[in-house]
């Protein structure tokens, strides 16, 4: 999968993504020379997973219709949810998917929110080695 998922005037862009495997139909993507999160568009997936080096569930990320970045469940310490550096949570961002992007250039997200007991039982099937 080239850069961010997509060509660049017409030209291939070389691969920063692998497919390493699968949880529940979902592909698992590893980046490849350093590239760490997951990509901000996709080819067709309407999610990614990528997983921790010991094979837990680390994030995932959703797409909409137009394969843009649309939301991003992770598990990973967020102090504004639990006050300190250390502890790992389950929680959720929303993405700008209205191809506008802020003054840096990124995608503007939300602040972290615990997950809903609503989006725990639609997701937690993907969530390979965390309790929920």
């Amino acid at each position: 999968m080239g850069g961010r998922g997509t060509f660049a005037a017409g030209n291939p862009v070389p691969y920063t993504y692998k497919k390493v495997g699968d949880v529940e139909g979902v592909k698992v993507l590893e980046g490849i020379n350093g590239k760490h999160g997951l990509p901000e568009s996709s080819h067709s997936s309407e999610a990614y997973i990528k997983l921790k080096p010991d094979g837990t569930f680390h994030e995932m990320r959703f797409y909409d219709k137009d394969h843009v970045l649309y939301m991003e469940i992770a598990y990973h310490p967020e102090y504004s949810l639990t006050g300190d550096r250390h502890t790992p949570v389950l929680h959720y961002h929303l993405y700008d998917s209205s191809f506008s992007k802020n003054k840096t250039g990124a995608f503007s997200r939300s602040k972290a929110a615990r997950l809903t007991e609503e989006m725990k039982l639609k997701y937690k099937k993907y969530f390979k080695g965390v309790s929920v």
